[in-house]
C-alpha cells in the first residue's frame, strides 16, 4: 500500500516574486557549486552572484547549511518521486522485500552522487535528521507489509534507515566514491533486508 498524503487545507501561496527569487538564487546556487565547489559557495557571495540583496538571500535560507539543503531537497523530490511511481523493482508492484533491497541500493547510489550536497546541507547545530526523513517513512512502509511483528515499534526502520543513509555521510569525503566500497555496502544493505524479513 502507498502511502497517502492528507490535506491539511489550502498551503499558502509564495508570491510570483518570491518564488522568482527562490528559483534564481537556486540556479546560481548549483552553478556556484559546480565551478568553485561547495566550500567556497556563501551566503555573500550567492546574494552578489545572484543580483539580490543579503537580507533576501538570508530571509530565503537563514543559514549557509540552508542553501545546501534546498539543492539537496530539489534532488532529494526526483528520488523520491521515482520511489512513488517509478518501475518496479524500486517504484510499486514489487513484493516487499525486493522494494527495500531495490531502494537500499538505489539509495546508496543517490546518496554517493549527492555527497557534498548532503554533508554541507547538515547543520553543525542541529541533531542529524535520520529520523523525519522520507525514507524512514518508506522503509517502516515495506517493513509493516514484509515482517509486521518486528516492524511494529518502528525501531528496526531508524537502525535500517541509519545503516543504509550513515555511513555514506560519515565516511565518504566526495562524489569520487571507490565503487567497490559503494558494491560492498549495497551488497551487505541485501544481506541485512533478506535476514530481517527471514527472521
Amino acid at each position: 500500500m502507498e502511502p497517502v498524503g492528507l490535506s491539511l487545507g489550502q498551503p499558502r501561496e509564495e508570491r510570483a516574486d518570491a518564488a522568482r527569487n527562490r528559483a534564481h538564487l537556486i540556479e546560481v546556487a548549483r552553478e556556484m557549486v559546480a565551478e568553485l565547489g561547495a566550500d567556497k559557495v556563501t551566503m555573500d557571495g550567492l546574494a552578489e552572484r545572484a543580483g539580490l540583496g543579503k537580507g533576501t538571500v538570508f530571509r530565503r535560507f537563514r543559514t549557509r547549511a540552508g542553501i545546501f539543503h534546498a539543492l539537496f531537497d530539489e534532488e532529494e523530490r526526483r528520488f523520491q518521486q521515482r520511489v512513488l511511481s517509478g518501475p518496479p523493482p524500486l517504484g510499486p508492484g514489487a513484493p516487499a522485500v525486493e522494494r527495500l533491497v531495490a531502494f537500499g541500493r538505489a539509495r546508496l547510489e543517490f546518496l554517493v552522487e549527492h555527497t557534498i550536497l548532503a554533508r554541507a546541507a547538515l547543520d553543525p547545530g542541529k541533531p542529524v535528521p535520520v529520523g523525519d526523513g522520507p525514507s524512514l517513512f518508506h522503509v517502516q512502509m515495506l517493513l509493516n507489509e514484509a515482517c509486521p511483528e518486528a516492524a511494529a515499534s518502528g525501531t528496526l526502520a531508524l537502525q535500517l534507515v541509519a545503516a543504509l543513509e550513515g555511513p555514506i555521510l560519515l565516511y565518504l569525503q566526495s562524489a569520487d566514491a571507490p565503487s567497490p566500497m559503494v558494491d560492498d555496502l549495497s551488497a551487505s544493505w541485501q544481506v541485512l533486508v533478506e535476514r530481517v524479513a527471514a527472521s
